[in-house]
């Protein structure tokens, strides 16, 4: 009889134990809630480098802002954009604070090293700006044998790579690094740097800007921009994903327009 009660006794409490369940997990049977609709893609930036990203008003727009928005629509995510300066944007992404970066970036051996890149979704190209009258007239002067000149660049950019690597370290000069492309931009208006190397983009707004100064004709280097996500990110797959539809559907090369006239 004890026997008895004791199973009976068991029974009834798994049968407890499972009602318990059922009342509990009432809505499990329904379809799990597709995560991705819920997260938001933090885009970390510097907001200072127009066409592709820069202030209006309280907003930050350009290039990189409308594409990052483009990509959050097509993954059903929501979207925001972190400014920082430069050379944080990639410590962001890794220590995951942001989703990825994009800032007219270039893809580089050294970057590769911390992080990812998507597939590249428009071109750079590297120019020099220069007083008018400055005895540097070509891109070769920086590389003459006894140049000395000095260099402004952006923290962190690829005008700071270049510049780095070709003149500082070569001893063919050196290189003043500011926390803007536009404090560069000053300080060669105010004499205190021979040239700045800088995105074309932002360099034709920055001459148009400051009267005296001139882009020399010919290009110190060309590049392309992508998307920098963390080390084997889960985002990478995606966000490449829905970017080649929109390269493919033409609406980044609408987004690229709006801001960039054909010359």
């Amino acid at each position: 009889m004890k026997k008895f009660m004791k199973g009976l006794l068991a029974t009834t409490m798994v049968f407890a134990m499972m009602t318990s369940l059922v009342g509990c997990g009432g809505g499990s049977e329904e379809p799990a809630a597709d995560d991705t609709a819920e997260e938001t893609l933090v885009m970390a930036t510097n907001a200072a480098f127009p066409p592709y990203e820069f202030y209006e008003g309280d907003t930050i727009v350009g290039i990189d802002a409308e594409v990052g928005q483009a990509i959050a629509d097509k993954l059903g995510m929501g979207f925001t954009i972190e400014d920082m300066e430069f050379d944080a944007i990639i410590p962001a992404v890794t220590s995951g604070k942001a989703s990825f970066g994009m800032a007219g970036m270039t893809v580089t051996e050294e970057r590769l090293q911390s992080v990812d890149f998507s597939d590249s979704y428009a071109k750079g190209v590297q120019v020099v700006i220069v007083a008018e009258g400055s005895e540097i007239t070509t891109v070769d002067d920086l590389f003459a044998e006894g140049a000395s000149n000095v260099i402004g660049v952006q923290t962190g950019t690829t005008g700071d790579l270049y510049s780095t690597w070709d003149i500082e370290d070569a001893g063919l000069g050196t290189v003043e690094r500011f926390n803007k492309g536009a404090d560069a931009v000053l300080a060669l208006t105010q004499g205190k740097v021979d040239c700045v190397v800088i995105d074309n983009e932002p360099a034709k707004e920055f001459v148009a800007a400051n009267e005296g100064l001139t882009i020399l004709d010919t290009a110190y280097a060309e590049e392309d921009y992508a998307i920098c996500f963390a080390k084997d990110s889960e985002l990478t797959e995606k966000v490449n994903g829905a970017l080649q539809e929109l390269i493919a559907d033409g609406t980044v090369q609408a987004i690229i327009d709006k801001y960039i006239s054909a010359e």
